[in-house]
């Protein structure tokens, strides 16, 4: 018995050789931990670039829409010659390409307004190589966006928000050349306006003038581009064929939705703000007004000249450019005076029966 009980080993060395058992399996874990390979950091998805439009850009829009809101809201009711002098100058004072910038400018933002269309976009703009892809596509073939996702919705604002604007000018227009009937009843309308051919001339060097936009209308359309202050517009999706006007508006807004419509790229950009057509239709409105000025004799007169030529003639071509349908233009009216508007008609003679 004795030497059994001499056999047992003491709680001390039990005590002991657990502990280091214990030890010697923790650093067998941690040799382990140390050797085994390390996994591979997940890199974060890559960030949408910031949604970016020249100021110069949003300038051209804000003074389209300065000189559109500002011409939609003249009245017919003149009292004096210098009243429609007035009236003049203002509605004549735009450049026809300036205008036509300022147009597809103002499409831009539009554009900008709609989520699905931003989205759309989006899915080239995560990876430089296909953002760097779609935007050489864009800048070679503008109509590329009318393929992506939600253009079909972006282009249903951009036709309202236009033909709200020259629907508008239309209306105006409308009502300021009635008035040149009315007003008749006033001895001073029927007044020659004096310095008639001064007045052509200052026409002529008046359609030369930058527009000029309000500091109100630049800081709204720069907070609507980016989406802190949303334009209040609305518009069905539209589907394809859009006109020219549209289609440049919806590239220039998913040039800044790729991140490329800053202003270091202003240049890059510079094709996408002329269109043949709708210049031409503005440069004729201008040459109707030239002509009808250059007959023109009474005040009344002028005012048919500023109804039909500057207003109407203007607002027929936004809406065109929108995607109206081309209007049947009724001929134009026959002045009471001495000169017409158009040239009359020759008579016809009449031929005598033989009996």
């Amino acid at each position: 018995m004795s030497n059994f009980h001499s056999l047992r080993p003491s709680r001390r060395i039990v005590r002991y050789a657990a502990v280091v058992v214990g030890a010697a399996a923790l650093t067998a874990v941690a040799t382990a931990a140390a050797t085994r390979p390390k996994p591979e950091a997940v890199a974060p998805p890559p960030a949408f670039p910031t949604v970016t439009l020249s100021s110069n850009v949003i300038e051209s829009a804000a003074a389209y829409a300065t000189y559109m809101e500002k011409a939609g809201a003249m009245r017919g009711d003149f009292k004096s010659g210098s009243d429609v002098a007035q009236s003049l100058r203002f509605g004549d004072g735009y450049d026809p390409q300036l205008l036509l910038r300022g147009e597809i400018a103002y499409g831009a933002v539009a554009a900008l307004q709609d989520p699905a269309f931003i989205a759309g976009v989006r899915i080239y703009a995560a990876d430089p190589a296909s953002r760097r892809q779609m935007t050489e596509a864009i800048l070679r073939d503008p109509a590329y966006v009318v393929a992506l996702k939600g253009s079909d919705s972006a282009a249903g604002l951009v036709m309202a928000a236009l033909m709200a604007q020259g629907q508008k000018l239309v209306d105006t227009g409308g009502a300021v050349k009635q008035s040149a009937y009315d007003i008749q009843h006033q001895a001073w309308s029927k007044e020659t306006v004096t310095n008639r051919e001064q007045r052509l001339i200052d026409a002529k060097a008046t359609s030369a003038a930058s527009l000029m936009s309000t500091s109100e209308d630049v800081s709204r359309l720069q907070q609507a581009a980016i989406g802190a202050a949303p334009m209040a517009i609305t518009g069905s999706p539209t589907p394809p064929p859009y006109t020219p006007v549209v289609v440049r508006g919806m590239a220039v807004a998913a040039l800044a939705i790729l991140g490329q419509g800053g202003d270091e790229n202003v240049e890059m950009m510079a094709p996408l703000f002329s269109e043949p057509s709708s210049a031409a239709c503005l440069n004729m409105a201008k040459l109707n007004l030239y002509q009808c000025l250059a007959v023109s004799k009474p005040h009344y007169e002028d005012v048919f000249c500023l109804g039909q030529h500057v207003l109407m003639d203007t607002g027929q071509c936004v809406t065109l450019a929108a995607g109206a349908v081309p209007p049947v233009v009724a001929p134009m009216a026959v002045s009471s005076t001495e000169t017409s508007y158009v040239a009359k008609p020759k008579p016809t003679k009449k031929r005598r029966h033989k009996t």
